[in-house]
């Protein structure tokens, strides 16, 4: 095998750590930009970097564009706005743990559905690949005690990130089944507009109803690292990998995304199976609530002024009751760990 033929299958093991890094914008940009915000302001900068580089040759080809806007707006809302959005949604209320492991079901979903809308075929050797990549990524993760599986909780964020999985597979699917007289970046800046468009409206939404943005240096870090390395780069490699070996082979990096994921839940954020996880809500409630407190406490000759600070201690109980008592390990079901009656 000569150096050209090896290179997309090197991009296997390399493009993944790009990927994974979308992991750490869900777990830590989400602290200081709602998640809906953040996805639409991250492909809002993708575009605006892409196009300083495709201008041109975009303009040359507004024929073609206008031929192919509704696959491409389709491709948009998919990879950029389902994958963009409900990973950062999941973030607020699970760990990068369970967001990788959960993102490994995507393959799966890639085989299922070529084989049902494009007729390609599933051979045993594909299934095996499958079985043998799901059990080596947990078997990596748990270090081979069994044990440590029981850690895992699942909550409504992993459904979001279930959600994530599927809208990967169908943008996976059909940027290799609808091909393009495009080249690839400047199709990617077309996909990237497609994906502020699907977003814009639940982006006012989210900021009119719900909360609104705060456009500091936090903002700026968090939105600008998520456009270049998970988006830019992570997305380039894919579709010229993706080009190379087809969308099944292609899918299987999905299964070192959980293993970088793990790596930087670990190491960044301080996860580990081997003692209950702590949610990320529920970590930012505890810490807004004693800030609160020390802040906005009004405490005279034993009497507390501010009415609201029995609220912020209320939600401080409560974010630590729910701290304590979530994703016990195997040895805390033997005892139990509640508050006796006496």
């Amino acid at each position: 095998m000569n150096k050209q033929n090896l290179f997309p299958y090197l991009l296997l093991f390399i493009q993944p750590i790009f990927m994974a890094s979308n992991l750490i914008v869900a777990r830590g940009g989400v602290e200081f930009i709602p998640p809906i915000s953040l996805a639409f302001w991250r492909w809002f900068f993708v575009f605006l970097i892409l196009l300083s580089f495709t201008f041109f040759s975009i303009t040359r080809n507004i024929r073609i564009i206008k031929k192919e806007i509704w696959k491409l707006l389709f491709l948009g809302s998919m990879g950029c706005g389902v994958c963009g959005a409900f990973p950062f949604i999941a973030g607020k209320t699970t760990t990068i743990i369970n967001m990788g492991i959960i993102y490994t079901s995507s393959p799966i979903f890639i085989i299922i559905i070529s084989s049902l809308f494009f007729g390609e075929k599933i051979n045993k050797l594909k299934i095996f690949g499958l079985v043998s990549c799901l059990v080596g990524v947990l078997i990596i993760i748990i270090k081979g005690d069994i044990l440590l599986l029981f850690n895992l909780t699942f909550n409504q964020g992993d459904l979001w990130m279930l959600g994530a999985a599927i809208g990967w597979a169908l943008y996976s699917i059909f940027l290799f089944y609808w091909k393009s007289e495009l080249g690839v970046f400047p199709r990617f800046t077309v996909i990237s507009f497609g994906g502020i468009i699907s977003l814009l409206p639940f982006y006012l939404l989210e900021e009119i109803y719900f909360v609104q943005t705060q456009f500091d240096s936090n903002f700026y870090f968090w939105v600008l690292f998520a456009a270049i390395s998970p988006g830019i780069v992570a997305f380039a490699l894919y579709t010229f990998t993706q080009q190379k070996l087809g969308a099944s082979v292609t899918g299987f990096t999905l299964y070192l995304f959980t293993v970088y994921g793990a790596f930087y839940g670990i190491f960044l954020f301080d996860e580990n199976l081997e003692r209950p996880q702590k949610i990320p809500s529920f970590t930012l409630a505890e810490e807004k609530a004693t800030k609160a407190i020390q802040k906005h406490s009004m405490n005279f000759n034993g009497s507390q002024k501010n009415s609201q600070i029995q609220k912020a201690y209320f939600l401080l109980g409560k974010a630590r009751y729910c701290l304590l008592y979530t994703s016990p390990s195997p040895r805390d079901l033997s005892t139990s760990r509640m508050p006796s009656s006496a």
